[in-house]
């Protein structure tokens, strides 16, 4: 490979190139004379194009700045309405930006430009840090309507001025924004405000404009809005945080909880925007939406950094013409997200609570919601959570009861069936039959122990769906608890310290919950230990598995509750104080297990007529034991 040197003639190029190009340089500098002529003609010619500017203003000015201009010539006006069409009317009528109204419940302020509700300002709530509860404001909202004109272009309410008026309707207050093609012609948002209602009577009209729409295409309503923040967790605040609607007449769906999502839906009876405790509801009042175009998207990936909204919503819904004009009749409701309120509106708005599916909803609905309505009249929050927790213990203690009583006599048994499985060790089959036999016989089954158990399930998660999103447990202290609808927090770590999946605080009641599920599991688990019969060959050991659990269960308690509603693990930890005291006032007091025992040999002795499941188990384990010795005996 040949080596690169240095070549004396280039570099002796470059200089020399280098230096022509200064010399031409200087040779073109202009003199002082030549420099101060081009400064002269470059501001002659910056005077000529701010003159130039001037005179073409009307065709540059946009549809905001003409919404401030009181007088225009007539070339200006002729080059709007060239422009503009006949919305060049709207944007000649001078007025003042926002107009605010105030209400028992509201503080309202509605913009001129688009029509719509800029503010929306709930008087009597504030958030978790004492600052008022807003649904709408700094722009997280937006209100658009699309439509055709004749003249075949493309206009959005958002981009023009309404003209606005308040008046009164007895104790109402009407607010009329109307978007005026001409004197006469106009679309008008007409919101209606009644005394101590979060529901606003909202209304889309047109008149005189079935000339000026293209009615070959539908108008559609655009409207967006992100959730803002009023919670102290904001991720536990997004966790009900979410998009829920009804449609074809009673079904109640929901887009994504914690991801994006987009739906397209139909026969639209209302969409809420449920920020947790506070919801944006849109209601179809006449007839239902045709259809709508749903998306939800959530804003919260770092509860460090995203700290202002939880998740955008979007809707878009195509309103249908009538006789050439529109008139849609709508409800906006802003308000809690509170079964009380929202079941007033006989619309089934309540339904977009999450009380549970099925069963759990129902149960929350009959049962946990008015019976703690009823106590709560009376009793502060934390003492009717608990004497709520006695009372469903109370009613589940023949659960208990069921449980104890089938646990003493597999108990009292266990001698007998340890020695039946010593007895028939090498025949698994015959030794499962003699056991069943013996267990029905006695009136002892493991399942009348399950079974019961099994009834709890619906009760506990009907609960855990009830406490979180209890509106009346929100902002309402007990003992070190400031708020028993968030976490109650004893310790905060320093800034920027976040343990994950924990937090960033320690909560006391999660810990009193654990400790106390810790000594129930102990306990319980303890006697059911001793009762099992060792593992079988190629089966799991239930019994460490049970061991495991008594530790993982208050470690799951511990971590996932820390930030949870706090009444739900006051809830908890007063249910498992209960189960313990009751476990022990059964077990000594109530369960003899001398007479139980008598009453199981009193049912030995007695002859045990099988029913048709018992047979058919019987016949076919049988069955079962016949080919396997029928195996064994070919292998021979």
């Amino acid at each position: 490979m040949e080596e690169k040197k240095l070549d004396i003639n280039s570099i002796i190029g470059f200089i020399l190139i280098f230096g022509i190009l200064v010399f031409m340089m200087y040779q073109n500098t202009p003199s002082e004379e030549e420099l101060k002529a081009q400064k002269q003609a470059e501001q002659e010619q910056i005077e000529a194009e701010k003159k130039k500017s001037k005179q073409n203003e009307a065709v540059v000015t946009t549809a905001s700045d003409y919404s401030n201009t009181k007088d225009l010539d007539s070339t200006q006006l002729a080059s709007l309405q060239s422009k503009e069409g006949s919305l060049a009317y709207a944007l000649t009528i001078p007025g003042e930006d926002f107009t605010t109204v105030e209400t028992d419940v509201f503080q309202l302020k509605f913009s001129r430009m688009g029509g719509h509700l800029a503010e929306v300002k709930l008087k009597k709530f504030v958030t978790f840090d004492s600052l008022p509860i807003y649904m709408v404001k700094d722009q997280n909202s937006a209100f658009n309507l699309t439509f055709g004109t004749s003249d075949n272009r493309i206009r959005n309410t958002k981009d023009y001025p309404f003209q606005p008026s308040v008046s009164k309707s007895g104790e109402n207050t009407i607010v009329s924004m109307k978007l005026k093609f001409s004197e006469t012609e106009f679309l008008e948002y007409r919101y209606e405000l009644k005394p101590e209602d979060y529901m606003i009577d909202f209304s889309i009209k047109s008149q005189g404009l079935s000339g000026e729409f293209n009615t070959s295409q539908p108008i559609t309503l655009d409207w967006q809005q992100k959730g803002i923040r009023h919670a102290k967790s904001i991720s536990y605040e997004n966790r009900y945080t979410r998009l829920t609607y009804m449609h074809d007449e009673d079904r109640v769906e929901k887009l994504s909880q914690m991801g994006d999502d987009e739906e397209t839906i139909e026969d639209v009876e209302w969409l809420s925007y449920r920020q947790h405790f506070f919801s944006s509801i849109l209601v179809a009042k006449d007839n239902p939406f045709s259809k709508a175009e749903l998306t939800s998207k959530n804003l919260v990936e770092d509860e460090e950094v995203d700290t202002l909204f939880t998740k955008l919503y979007t809707s878009k819904i195509p309103l249908a013409y009538n006789g050439g004009e529109i008139n849609k009749n709508l409800g906006l409701y802003y308000g809690p997200t509170d079964a009380k309120i929202l079941k007033t509106y006989d619309k089934s708005l309540e339904e977009s609570i999450p009380f549970g599916w099925g069963i759990f909803g129902w149960i929350n609905k009959a049962l946990f919601i008015p019976l703690f309505g009823w106590l709560s009249s009376m009793l502060p929050y934390g003492i009717a959570i608990i004497v709520m927790t006695v009372l469903v213990k109370l009613m589940l203690s023949f659960v208990q009861y069921k449980q104890f009583l089938s646990q003493a006599k597999m108990k009292i048994l266990k001698p007998e069936l340890d020695a039946i499985r010593e007895k028939y060790k090498d025949n698994k089959l015959k030794a499962q039959q003699e056991t069943m036999a013996l267990q029905s016989k006695a009136g002892a089954s493991p399942l009348s122990g399950c079974l019961p158990g099994l009834m709890q399930i619906p009760v506990f998660y009907a609960l855990f769906m009830f406490f979180p999103t209890a509106f009346d447990l929100r902002q309402k202290s007990f003992l070190w608890a400031d708020d028993l609808s968030s976490y109650d927090s004893i310790y905060n770590f320093p800034p920027g310290v976040n343990i994950p999946f924990y937090g960033d605080h320690v909560a006391l009641f999660p810990i009193l919950a654990a400790i106390a599920i810790f000594f129930y599991m102990k306990m319980t688990t303890g006697q059911q230990t001793a009762m099992q019969a060792p593992p079988q060959e190629g089966m799991p050991d239930m019994s460490k598995i049970m061991k495991y659990m008594i530790y993982f269960s208050p470690l799951l308690m511990l971590i996932f509750f820390n930030n949870y509603a706090s009444g739900l693990s006051l809830y908890y930890f007063i249910s498992n104080l209960i189960s313990i005291g009751i476990m022990l006032v059964i077990k000594n007091y109530i369960i003899d297990e001398k007479k139980v025992l008598a009453k199981i040999e009193v049912s030995k002795s007695k002859p045990k007529k099988q029913n048709k499941f018992q047979k058919k188990m019987a016949e076919m384990m049988e069955q079962a034991e016949q080919q396997k010795q029928a195996q064994q005996r070919r292998k021979k």
